[in-house]
């Protein structure tokens, strides 16, 4: 991802471009980064280069209030990429109680296990014979059979006890 400076140093360099009157590198980067953000869905970013290129092909000289623009929308892009690579780094941190390499699926399949052997459900069972392969590989194959055990014989409350400790729901 592009720092902030970079966001800065490009909306400067456009911005030295359209004074220097080189219109086919301004017209060129913008194109470049209209494709971009087109591929990837950022529509904000899109239609300020559509601007930004109609601006530049029908009077230079009003670009630069378009290009002001356009990095205001990438600058907005940019804190929402921040926001959801947040949620994303959050999802991926090793939980308390929980084996440290443990992938997120395995983290959901061992909460949503603890919360249907905590609640007695039986479908704690069916989730056990389900997901048997990866709930093994994240808890150990010993663990994971004890558990299995203690869950085929309805003794819910040491099936959880056998988890690591539990995670937060």
């Amino acid at each position: 991802m592009l720092p902030m400076e970079d966001i800065n140093l490009c909306a400067a360099q456009l911005q030295a471009a359209l004074a220097a009157g080189d219109l086919s590198t301004l017209q060129r980067t913008v194109h470049t980064l209209k494709g971009a953000a087109g591929m990837v869905g950022a529509q904000q970013v899109y239609r300020q280069c559509q601007q930004v290129e109609r601006d530049c092909a029908g009077n230079p000289s009003g670009c630069s209030a378009a290009l002001a623009e356009l990095a205001l929308a990438l600058t907005s892009l940019l804190g929402m990429i921040d926001s959801v690579l947040a949620g994303v780094r959050e999802d991926l941190a090793p939980e308390p109680g929980l084996p440290a390499m443990a992938p997120a699926p395995a983290r959901r399949l061992l909460r949503q296990l603890a919360q249907l052997l905590d609640d007695g459900d039986g479908a704690a069972i069916d989730l056990l014979e389900q997901s048997a392969s990866v709930l093994a590989a994240s808890l150990g194959v010993a663990v994971f059979q004890e558990v299995a055990a203690a869950a085929h014989q309805f003794e819910f409350e040491t099936a959880l006890a056998l988890l690591p400790a539990q995670p937060p729901r």
